[in-house]
């Protein structure tokens, strides 16, 4: 089960949603098309940077203690964007709740979901437990894909005048994954697979 709630709130925190939709996401803002390109562009750098502090941190720090920072930075990113959207903030405002939100994931269940679809499967069946993993992140991203004109198109979405209700969901969810990261999610930081085996178990 493991496995499958890492994938699940991966794709449940909004980040694909984010990183394929940045564009109208800022325009609805209120950026200009050439503005909102650009800060799209500096989404993906920051996206970069901060994956490269995850990978960093996560022999340091440990799976778990980054899936908490990451949680806590997501409902806390999440939760202002709505915020955002709801009074008309602005989109500076917006635009760092945005990089914020970009950050939490690189630190968190970006570095560590792959790590900790590896570790937490014996030998024998890694090689299917991680395709099971992977398969589970990719259909949830591409189910997301496919409803977000649903809420997002620009003429006939539920959300189109204000996306508000859709980071509070997103937010919810990362709520419901910190409940889980504190819960049920074993540190794998320096442990065996014997040691990983019998915490899951435990769990």
């Amino acid at each position: 089960m493991a496995c499958f709630f890492v994938a699940f709130f991966n794709q449940w925190s909004g980040i694909n949603f984010i990183l394929y939709y940045a564009p109208e996401i800022l325009e609805r803002a209120g950026l200009a098309a050439k503005d909102s390109l650009g800060n799209s562009i500096l989404i993906g750098f920051t996206n970069l940077i901060f994956t490269f502090v995850g990978l960093y941190l996560i022999d340091r720090l440990g799976r778990k203690t980054l899936l908490l920072i990451g949680s806590v930075g997501y409902i806390i990113s999440l939760a202002m964007v709505a915020w955002a959207f709801y009074t008309g903030a602005g989109a500076t405002f917006l635009l760092f709740f945005l990089m914020l939100f970009i950050a939490s994931h690189a630190i968190g269940q970006g570095a560590v979901i792959w790590v900790f679809i590896s570790e937490i499967f014996p030998t024998k069946t890694r090689a299917a437990g991680q395709s099971f993993g992977a398969s589970i992140h990719w259909i949830f991203a591409a189910i997301i894909t496919l409803i977000t004109p649903v809420f997002l198109d620009s003429e006939s979405g539920i959300f189109k005048d204000n996306p508000w209700p859709i980071f509070s969901f997103f937010a919810f969810m990362m709520a419901l994954q910190l409940v889980w990261v504190l819960l049920k999610v074993p540190e794998t930081k320096g442990a065996s697979l014997e040691d990983i085996e019998s915490k899951l178990i435990k769990n």
